[in-house]
């Protein structure tokens, strides 16, 4: 059975007590050297000597331009014999300081385990890994899981720390005859003498993001977004909205929020700091500008977009790439039910809560369509106004708080002390998604023992948890269906305690009346107010829309695991020559922005073909 068909549940390795203390260090640096000289050697046969037959290797731009998850030792040395002979994976050097060094380390119960951070070149870049090492029954170590990430290209360095640019206009290129840092970034935004190599579409975190990997790489980008200013993509959302995610999780690509900043970040802050980090970044943006039409020549492996500026004026540009960044939650689900015409409230999906005090909603019943991180903010939102609210749960949700359980998601890693983000995030992504997911049924327990008083009270309020598939929670909720758990930032408290009602109806809803809704059990919920928080549709719909069938029959369909068990199309290939996807939360945008802006990079060099 594969991977997929059996719901990315994996096995965990059960390892020996260890009765006598090993030393990490060197442990891990024997393997290393013997990897090393295995792969000199190309000597593939004797793999078995340095990983277990149910051993991973995650390969993010290193052994291909892809991102990879490769399962067993015949996976992983078929692998290796077909990509590191162009690869040439060598110089490896394992990490002797700080806290990303080898140790001895028991993620799960009766799992031990050495981690260690190292790093390597290949033919044509540097990059970071993370070993994990497990002893077999005959207590030799062999690798479990392996991760080889590519950081840089060789000779296309970015200018940063020792190799940062002089800054004076003599050592510009050109010098003073092309003008003062103000008068050639005037001529940049404009983009009249040249056609920028990428195009990026939305200035939210992926766009931001990326734009900032790119314009370090030295590919000329353009950013185009409809809104009035950078950040209105998250002004516009509700008017209680902050981050759910830790701001030690949550910095963007090479600038980190002051050491003051909030905890959690409430959404004009967010917005504000996304129009000075584009104006810090000297990133190129158009304002009030659509993406009218695209079309794409294969011979030229160019594209041909069509935007539209708030004056009417129309302008075609020439990109290399294309790169839809217009938010994986841009596009809204909106569920229609039988004979809702005859419903004399109101009924809007979440995208278009504001607040509820523009309702004028003190004693009128509301219900609240969806329990996700919408659904409960905006019923804590409408409690808050004095409304009688009710939220419809069809099936169960995970819940974890945002005082407890958030942060013990990122203890060791991204947390105050911890080590530096660049750091953090290589080991963060180091694991494939099914070991994450098998280690994660471990910390889920841990978690809701840590929670269990108001999970508890969530459960005599009648409100469904739901733990996931294996019992797995929140990352797998995330990575698989982008949905389907809330944060608690609030609202628990509120039903627990009986304020915000719950109403469960597995199979959904019968029709509307005049007065409210029937469900299929025959129950009837009255309300004045009804809000869709249904979720949002795949990202390929809106290249539908926007780009026409042509354009999007080509492309896969966005985020979900493949067969390998990663994400499907977001910030690797997406099918379509040219055209990619990104997108995620604050720090997945930070991360992957990397990854992709290095394979764009990497094409505009020819180091690799669309």
């Amino acid at each position: 059975m594969s991977l997929a068909q059996n719901q990315y549940i994996i096995q965990l390795p059960s390892t020996p007590t260890i009765y006598r203390a090993p030393e990490p260090r060197i442990i891990a640096q024997q393997w290393l050297t013997n990897l090393e000289a295995l792969l000199r050697a190309s000597d593939f046969s004797k793999l078995s000597q340095l990983f277990h037959e149910e051993s991973w290797w995650r390969d993010i731009l290193c052994l291909t331009w892809d991102i990879r998850t490769i399962q067993n030792l015949s996976g992983i040395q078929e692998f290796l014999t077909q990509n590191q002979p162009r690869a040439q994976l060598s110089a490896f050097r394992l990490q002797h300081e700080g806290k990303c060094q080898a140790k001895l380390e028991s993620p799960a119960p009766g799992l031990t385990w050495i981690s260690s951070m190292f790093f390597f070149e290949t033919a044509s870049g540097r990059g970071s890994g993370v070993i994990r090492l497990t002893q077999d029954n005959a207590r030799v170590w062999r690798a479990y899981a392996t991760y080889t990430s590519l950081q840089e290209l060789k000779n296309m360095e970015e200018p940063l720390g020792a190799r940062r640019a002089y800054g004076t206009t003599e050592t510009m290129p050109g010098g003073l005859s092309q003008g003062t840092w103000i008068e050639r970034r005037k001529r940049q935004v404009l983009f009249n003498d040249e056609e920028p190599a990428a195009l990026i579409v939305g200035a939210g975190q992926a766009g931001l993001n990326l734009g900032a990997r790119l314009q370090s790489l030295g590919v000329p980008s353009l950013i185009v977004d409809r809104h009035e200013r950078i950040g209105d993509n998250w002004r516009s959302r509700y008017r209680t909205l902050v981050t759910h995610d830790p701001v030690e999780f949550t910095h963007m690509a090479y600038l980190p929020f002051p050491k003051n900043w909030p905890e959690f970040t409430p959404k004009d802050k967010l917005g504000d700091w996304f129009e000075a980090y584009a104006s810090i970044m000297e990133l190129n943006v158009w304002l009030k500008t659509s993406v009218k039409a695209a079309t794409y020549d294969d011979e030229k492996q160019q594209w041909a977009v069509t935007v539209t500026q708030c004056d009417g004026t129309e302008r075609i540009l020439r990109p290399r790439h294309l790169i839809w960044c217009t938010g994986h939650s841009g596009e809204p689900l909106v569920p229609t039910f039988p004979e809702q015409e005859k419903f004399k409230g109101k009924i809007y999906h979440a995208i278009r809560h504001t607040d509820a005090s523009q309702h004028k909603v003190k004693g009128k019943k509301v219900v609240v369509i969806g329990t996700g991180n919408s659904g409960h903010d905006i019923a804590q939102n409408f409690y808050e106004n004095g409304a009688d609210v009710t939220m419809l749960q069809r099936r169960g949700t995970y819940v974890i708080t945002a005082d407890k359980g958030i942060f013990m998601m990122h203890e060791g890693l991204h947390e105050e002390n911890g080590p530096p983000t660049e750091e953090a995030d290589i080991v963060a992504e180091s694991l494939p998604y099914p070991v994450r997911f098998a280690l994660d049924v471990h910390f889920t327990k841990r978690v809701y023992e840590a929670e269990k008083d108001i999970m508890e009270g969530l459960k005599r309020a009648g409100f469904a948890i739901d733990h996931g598939i294996d019992g797995a929670g929140i990352s797998r909720a995330y990575m698989t269906r982008g949905g389907g758990y809330y944060i608690d930032v609030g609202c628990s408290q509120l039903i627990a305690a009986g304020k915000v009602k719950v109403k469960r109806s597995p199979d959904g809803i019968s029709k509307f009346t005049e007065r409210g809704l029937i469900l299929k059990d025959g129950s009837e919920l009255e309300s004045d107010i009804v809000v869709l928080a249904t979720g949002y549709d795949n990202m390929r719909t809106t290249v539908r829309k926007t780009l026409g069938d042509k354009v999007a029959d080509r492309c896969k369909d966005v985020w979900d695991l493949d067969g390998e068990g990663e994400l499907n199309a977001m910030w690797r290939p997406s099918g379509h020559p040219g055209f990619w996807y990104m997108g995620g939360n604050l720090a997945l945008c930070r991360i992957y922005s990397k990854f992709l802006a290095l394979q764009i990079k990497a094409i505009e060099a020819g180091l690799v073909s669309q």
